[in-house]
């Protein structure tokens, strides 16, 4: 088993899950009510202003026809894939599983970075149990030496933000295009610094 690439797979779900969790609940706290279309704030305009708020009130999107359909669904796929994550991820076809369950909640209402985040751990977890082939070159020497932190500045980061932004708002909706490169990069360097480790484990 690759025990690094295993890892990645369960925290990229764990807290795709978990961020996933929050669209349901203002979701739902929006009752009965329509979308305007397709496309939508998570967060209602009576409680967020997308123009203001350094998250833009969550976008997401659904195929559901209300609030509290799209809700109820958002949260019952975030806590299966936060379980499927946490618990099953390394089982047999346990990556396929949480691609699909991304894609679902991408259509149900999770947002956008949620079902990303879960797709790619999705990836990794197809990975997990495949046995290694090959010789460490030294790039990928350099990126074994790098695990685990692009994981942790994931974590921190993805975590973080939320309080951060509550205090300093302006500051972080200035610098949002940086704080997607830091999520999207670290998304990518987590994946292969786990790839790198377990290949130099195994050699």
């Amino acid at each position: 088993m690759r025990k690094a690439t295993k890892t990645v797979a369960m925290w990229f779900g764990v807290t795709a899950g978990l961020a996933a969790l929050e669209h349901g609940y203002f979701e739902i706290l929006q009752g009965g009510a329509r979308p305007t279309g397709l496309m939508f704030p998570s967060w209602g305009a009576d409680v967020c202003d997308p123009v203001r708020a350094w998250h833009a009130c969550e976008p997401a999107m659904s195929i559901l026809p209300n609030f509290l359909a799209i809700g109820f669904l958002t949260i019952l796929l975030s806590l299966a894939i936060f379980v499927w994550s946490g618990w099953f991820i390394q089982f047999r076809q346990g990556g396929l599983i949480l691609i699909l369950s991304a894609i679902a909640l991408l259509l149900a209402g999770g947002g956008f970075f949620p079902p990303v985040i879960a797709l790619v751990g999705g990836l990794a977890g197809i990975q997990i149990n495949r046995p290694m082939s090959g010789r460490a070159s030294g790039l990928t020497c350099f990126a074994a030496k790098l695990w685990p932190w692009p994981l942790i500045i994931y974590l921190v980061w993805t975590i973080g933000q939320f309080p951060f932004g509550y205090f300093f708002n302006d500051f972080l909706k200035s610098i949002m295009g940086l704080g997607i490169l830091v999520i999207l990069g670290s998304l990518g360097l987590s994946a292969y610094t786990a790839y790198a480790h377990d290949l130099v484990e195994a050699q």
